[in-house]
């Protein structure tokens, strides 16, 4: 009789693991609150035949092969180079910044070399990079850092650069070529078929199942389970013992346009200055789907709701690792994803991070 193990949430840290347990032969039993598999990477067909993605555009890339090669036994790949403009002073210019961003922005042409004097006589001289601001400025300067950065950070973490970690601007780099690809890693695709179609064939395992419409907190003083895989928000684990932790949330609206065949140029557009949403992402950019209507949809950050990132912040962190404490004496419950490790990882991070986590709990339960 196979052990049972108790994985909440499907998404991609809840669903791969769930498989490598399976595959070792234990009983998997997911538990997901929602009422579909696969998490904020849940795609599906809209009511006017279009592919969306509900939770807004995931586009996966990696440098990682093992990851790369863990996905691909569950799905062919179509590949695609993610491109993303800012609409920066009435016009749309490429990001990250490049040679061709500065072109458009001061209306000269730049040379690689120009680009790099540029970036090397505004940078603004700080040697101790304290925050995002630091880091931004450090980088490219305080025009770009105004035009660019400022307000899109407002928007979206709610809060100034200055108040948020050095680690989320340093996620966006700065080129002086005209490489107007958002990510330069080895390995940039789509699933196929999608990425419920990748989570489905991932789920397709005669040790797992799977319960929708179920949350773990309805159910957990009857937990019998030999071990529990959680990859909800960590504070409210512990039922918010040291207070709450920041997350940012986000509202979605999707638009379909009738008789168009794209809304925009490139996969998504950046509006760091004005409107109230962030960003705006055409789908058929992404999926390559062949139709005429197309669907958008536009991001509204915002400070309650269902979580989708953590806050990278001195009072998080401070907080989180509180939490973090207390996680290493559970010793029954492995904590793994972006809600419950508290990082804002890229999805091929949650993955590695999945993949390398569950190996080491299935030598561990040998060993018990």
């Amino acid at each position: 009789m196979p052990e049972n193990i108790c994985v909440i949430g499907c998404g991609f840290s809840g669903a791969i693991s769930a498989r490598i347990l399976a595959e070792a032969g234990y009983q998997v039993h997911i538990f997901e609150k929602r009422n579909h598999i696969g998490g904020n990477a849940y795609d599906k067909i809209d009511e006017n035949g279009i592919v969306i993605h509900p939770y807004g555009p995931h586009i996966f890339h990696t440098n990682n092969k093992r990851v790369f090669k863990f996905l691909s036994k569950f799905t062919t790949w179509r590949f695609y180079e993610h491109e993303v403009l800012a609409y920066v002073d009435g016009k749309e210019v490429p990001i990250p910044i490049n040679r061709v961003t500065l072109s458009e922005i001061y209306g000269k042409d730049f040379t690689e070399k120009g680009a790099k004097l540029y970036f090397s006589e505004n940078a603004v001289k700080i040697t101790n990079i304290r925050n995002s601001e630091d880091n931004v400025l450090a980088s490219v300067g305080e025009d770009l850092c105004d035009k660019i950065f400022r307000g899109y950070t407002r928007k979206q973490w709610g809060m100034d650069l200055a108040d948020l970690d050095a680690s989320v601007a340093a996620r966006i780099p700065t080129r002086t070529n005209d490489d107007c690809r958002y990510f330069v890693d080895d390995f940039q695709f789509i699933p196929a078929n999608g990425y419920t179609a990748l989570f489905e064939k991932i789920l397709d395992h005669r040790n797992i199942s799977i319960n929708l419409n179920t949350d773990y907190f309805d159910h957990r003083d009857s937990n019998n389970y030999m071990h529990t895989i959680y990859s909800g928000p960590i504070d409210k684990y512990f039922d918010y013992q040291f207070g709450k932790l920041e997350y940012r949330s986000l509202n979605f609206k999707h638009t379909y346009i009738p008789n168009l065949n794209y809304y925009q140029k490139v996969g998504t557009i950046n509006y760091p200055n004005e409107y109230d949403y962030t960003r705006i992402t055409e789908f058929k950019h992404i999926t390559g789907q062949k139709c005429t209507g197309t669907s958008i949809v536009k991001e509204f950050p915002k400070s309650h709701g269902d979580p989708y990132y953590p806050v990278p912040r001195p009072r998080n962190n401070k907080v989180y690792t509180e939490y973090y404490d207390l996680a290493k004496l559970e010793q029954d419950v492995t904590f793994i994803g972006r809600l419950a490790q508290y990082k804002y990882y890229n999805m091929d991070q949650v993955i590695a991070s999945s993949i390398s986590k569950t190996n080491i709990l299935i030598e561990q339960l040998k060993k018990s």
